[in-house]
């Protein structure tokens, strides 16, 4: 898992992360991913070009979304109260940002 940044947006109700991803082997990313924000998996969704997979975090249904052709990846949820749940996922991610330097070596 390739992560170079994740930005939190609480109006937006998500969270951008840029990374390095591989859509036919979107899982080798994901489910790392899964693990550092200590989150199940629930649903593994997919199309010609996008994944979404719903994840929880305690109780808490997030969604895990990648689209290929603009090459974003977001965390989002659906409801604004659990906003502080993405604040949090946000915490956890931070450690597993790449610095340039790591990023070319890595």
């Amino acid at each position: 898992m390739k992560l170079l940044s994740a930005k939190f947006e609480p109006d937006a109700l998500s969270i951008v992360i840029q990374a390095q991803v591989d859509f036919e082997q979107f899982e080798q990313f994901a489910e790392p991913l899964a693990v550092a924000l200590d989150c199940d998996i629930r649903e593994r969704q997919w199309g010609a070009d996008r994944h979404q997979w719903l994840l929880n975090f305690e109780g808490c249904p997030v969604w895990l979304h990648y689209e290929f052709y603009g090459d974003i990846c977001w965390l989002s949820v659906d409801n604004a109260n659990d906003v502080d749940v993405l604040g949090f996922l946000a915490s956890l991610l931070t450690p597993h940002i790449q610095t340039t330097q790591e990023g070319l070596h890595g």
